[in-house]
């Protein structure tokens, strides 16, 4: 099973959103610089996210996006299926015909896993990973370091 770019993006992006929002709406373009994701993948991550119901667009200076629901209501499975991302594990996407058209020995081994996966998941609210100490710890670091690149840049500027 290999979760991809997708999917890790839009929970990183999402955790993200769910630090920085406290005070104000957060840009896709801060969330772009902390987090090294291209802004225009992030748009694009965002327009389903949005559909899905997970974030709101705050239109106008200042503006940004939003959490629609609390960080302790929000899933970390919520955030991959909203983006349509899977996390199956079998080696026919869940079809069940992995050996020539049928099933194989081990299919459902491999789903049982993919459900466990999912559950597990789902256990995770944003709340709880915002409330782990090594997030807060690196999402400062990212804040520190993009403030000390502003400060340098502004003073070879002069």
């Amino acid at each position: 099973m290999r979760l991809t770019t997708r999917g890790r993006y839009a929970v990183t992006a999402m955790l993200d959103l769910a630090l920085h929002a406290q005070e104000k709406p957060v840009s896709l373009a801060e969330i772009s610089e902390r987090q090294t994701i291209s802004l225009s993948y992030l748009e694009q991550l965002f327009a389903r996210l949005r559909q899905s119901g997970l974030v709101a667009s705050v239109r106008g200076p200042g503006g940004g996006y939003r959490l629609v629901d609390s960080s302790s209501n929000i899933w970390v499975a919520d955030i991959i299926d909203a983006v349509n991302e899977s996390v199956d594990t079998t080696s026919c996407q869940g079809k069940g015909d992995c050996q020539g058209g049928s099933i194989c020995l081990t299919h459902y081994l491999w789903d049982d896993l993919s459900q466990q996966i999912h559950s597990f998941l789902s256990s995770i609210s944003l709340a709880d990973l915002v409330a782990k100490r090594n997030v807060q710890d690196i999402a400062h670091r990212q804040v520190t370091q993009l403030l000390t690149l502003d400060e340098n840049a502004r003073a070879s500027a002069c």
